[in-house]
C-alpha cells in the first residue's frame, strides 16, 4: 500500500534503507545488495531522489556514496513514516538499535561498543570495532565472524575490560585517544562515558 503512495517499491526500500540509517553513506552495490533490488532501477531512484534534494552524495575512495540529506524539509515527517524506531538520539546508525542490544546480550556485559575504520566514512582509525566490557572472547570471535560477512571484509576488532578503557581514557593512552577523538558510531555506551556532555 505505502509502495502505491510513494510510487515504487525501489523508492521506498531505498526510503527505508536512508531513513534507519541517518548519518551512514552508501555505494551503489551495497545499495542494491542491501534492498535486493536491481541495480538500474536503484540508480533511477537515487538520481530522483537527488534531484528532490532527499538525499546528498559524495565522492570517496573513487566511490560515490550517498546518504540522507537531513536539511531537506520534508526529512522529520520521513522518519516517522519510515524510521524503524526512534534511534536513541540517533547514537546507533548503521542498523537498529534492538538488533545491536540482541546481538552484544550473547557476548556478555558490552558496556561501550563501537564502529570506526572501515566501516565508517571519513575514519582513519585501524580499529573497525572495539567492544568495552566483560566479553567472552569465543562469542566476540563469532559476532566479527559474522559482521564480516555482512560487510564481505575482515574486520580488525579490540576487546577490552571496561577498568582498563576506562584507565586508559583517563590517562589519555594514544590508541583509545585516536580512536574516540576520530569519526566513529556509538552503538553502545551504558556508563554514558562518551556520551556525556
Amino acid at each position: 500500500m505505502i509502495d502505491a503512495l510513494f510510487g515504487s517499491k525501489t523508492r521506498v526500500k531505498l526510503l527505508h534503507l536512508f531513513l534507519n540509517n541517518p548519518n551512514r553513506a552508501f555505494y551503489v552495490r551495497e545499495i542494491t545488495r542491501k534492498i535486493d533490488e536491481q541495480i538500474n532501477s536503484v540508480r533511477r531512484e537515487l538520481a530522483n531522489m537527488l534531484s528532490i534534494g532527499i538525499i546528498k552524495s559524495d565522492s570517496s575512495n573513487n566511490r560515490l556514496y550517498y546518504e540522507i540529506n537531513q536539511e531537506y524539509s520534508h526529512y522529520e515527517p520521513l522518519r516517522a513514516i519510515f524510521a524503524d524506531s526512534k534511534l536513541q538520539s540517533e547514537v546507533a546508525t548503521s542498523n537498529d538499535t534492538n538488533d545491536w542490544t540482541k546481538r552484544f546480550k550473547q557476548l556478555g556485559d558490552v558496556r561501550l561498543a563501537l564502529l570506526s575504520g572501515k566501516l565508517v566514512r571519513g575514519s582513519r582509525s585501524d580499529v573497525d570495532v572495539l567492544l568495552v566490557g566483560n566479553i567472552n572472547k569465543t562469542q566476540a570471535k563469532r559476532f566479527i565472524k559474522e559482521l564480516e560477512e555482512e560487510e564481505r571484509k575482515p574486520l580488525n576488532y579490540t576487546v577490552i575490560s571496561y577498568e582498563d578503557f576506562y584507565y586508559r581514557l583517563s590517562i589519555k593512552d594514544r590508541f583509545i585517544t585516536t580512536v574516540v577523538n576520530g569519526k566513529f558510531t556509538l552503538l553502545q555506551d551504558t556508563e554514558g562515558v562518551l556520551t556525556r556532555e
